[in-house]
C-alpha cells in the first residue's frame, strides 16, 4: 500500500482518499489477509483517519502455552494534528516538558501518511494483553511432588533444609 503525501490530499475530492485492503501487512503475523478499509481526510490542521478491518492471528496461551486463533477486529477513528514547516525545524532540546494535551500524534504538513502502519499499529492495540486460550484453562497440569523428589539428588539439601524449617 502507497503512502499519500499529504498536500495531495488537497486535490482530491472532497480532501479525501479511500484505500481497500485485502493484503498481509508486513510486520504482523497472521492467518488471513487483513481485510478492510480506511480512509483519510484532510481537514486543515489535521487528518482524519477512520478504518475498519479484520484479520486472524495466532496467539500462544498465557497459562497452558498451547496456540489458538483469535480474530482481531479494528473499527477506528483518530485525528492527526498537521505540524507546518517551521514547527518541525530546529533542534530540539535535550530535556523538554510536555504537557498533557501535546501527547496527540502528529505528522508533517508536507509528509507522508502511510495507511499500512496506521492499520498496523489499530491492530497490534486490539491484541489482548491477557491471553487465553478459553475462560476454564487450567495451565499446565503439575506433577506429582513423589515423582519430582526422586528426579535430582542434587536437590536433596534444599529438601532437608526444608523439612527442619517447617519442623
Amino acid at each position: 500500500m502507497d503512502a499519500v503525501h499529504i498536500p495531495q490530499l488537497n486535490r482530491l475530492p472532497e480532501q479525501t482518499a479511500s484505500f481497500e485492503i485485502a493484503e498481509h501487512l508486513s510486520d504482523l503475523e497472521t492467518l488471513t489477509p487483513v481485510q478492510g478499509s480506511v480512509k483519510v481526510s484532510h481537514r486543515g490542521t489535521y487528518l482524519e483517519v477512520s478504518g475498519q478491518a479484520q484479520t486472524i492471528i495466532t496467539l500462544t496461551c498465557h497459562r497452558c502455552l498451547s496456540q489458538y486463533n483469535h480474530r482481531l477486529q479494528v473499527d477506528a477513528n483518530e485525528l492527526i494534528w498537521l505540524r507546518s514547516q517551521s514547527d518541525v525545524g530546529g533542534t530540539a532540546p535535550l530535556e523538554e516538558e510536555i504537557e498533557f494535551e501535546d501527547l496527540v500524534e502528529t505528522l508533517s504538513s508536507q509528509g507522508y501518511f502511510r495507511p499500512d502502519q496506521w492499520l498496523y499499529e489499530q491492530l497490534c492495540l486490539m491484541i489482548p494483553p491477557h491471553q487465553l486460550c478459553d475462560e476454564q484453562c487450567q495451565g499446565i497440569a503439575l506433577q506429582d511432588a513423589s515423582l519430582t523428589e526422586a528426579v535430582d539428588s542434587r536437590w536433596s539439601a534444599l529438601e532437608r533444609l526444608k523439612r527442619q524449617m517447617s519442623s
